[in-house]
């Protein structure tokens, strides 16, 4: 028997200056970058936390606290690896992804289909299985003023058995 759940995820990080900008694993060219304790992906942890919540596993903060030292500066591309192997740990297999970035610079339409290859390869499915979008907030609040970017995440897998 089989079981498909679906997962929810969003993540939001500050723009800084002496950062680097790293969305889906790629590194885009831009004057800012995401603060936080790993690269700041927020594409990344939003897909992260869309996969745990299919498990029922908590969200990232749970499993990749910024406490924790031996973890700071992690690649997100890391962490959706560690993330996956939940999910098979689980009996799941991810069946897709969709996800969007909410951001008003830069622009990031180049950088979509290798975004897709690095986030597929990293928690095993085809990158025809991951859709990334881009929008912007229209200028209104934090985001639209540039303060920082935020992403938000779908994510469907498939469990054999109880998936306990």
């Amino acid at each position: 028997m089989s079981t498909t759940r679906c997962g929810i995820g969003y993540d939001i990080h500050r723009l800084s200056q002496n950062r680097k900008l790293i969305l889906g694993g790629v590194e885009i060219p831009y004057l800012l970058g995401l603060e936080g304790h790993s690269d700041a992906d927020v594409l990344s942890h939003a897909i992260a936390d869309a996969l745990l919540g299919a498990i029922c596993a908590g969200d990232i903060g749970q499993h990749f606290p910024n406490t924790d030292e031996s973890i700071r500066g992690i690649s997100s591309i890391e962490i959706l690896k560690r993330v996956s192997a939940m999910v098979a740990e689980k009996k799941g297999r991810i069946l897709n992804i969709d996800a969007t970035v909410i951001a008003e610079a830069p622009k990031l339409g180049p950088q979509v289909p290798e975004m897709r290859k690095r986030i597929g390869a990293a928690i095993g499915i085809s990158d025809t299985q991951v859709s990334i979008k881009a929008t912007t907030n229209e200028r209104l609040g934090p985001i639209g003023r540039g303060e920082g970017i935020s992403a938000m995440a779908v994510a469907t897998i498939e469990t054999t058995g109880s998936g306990d």
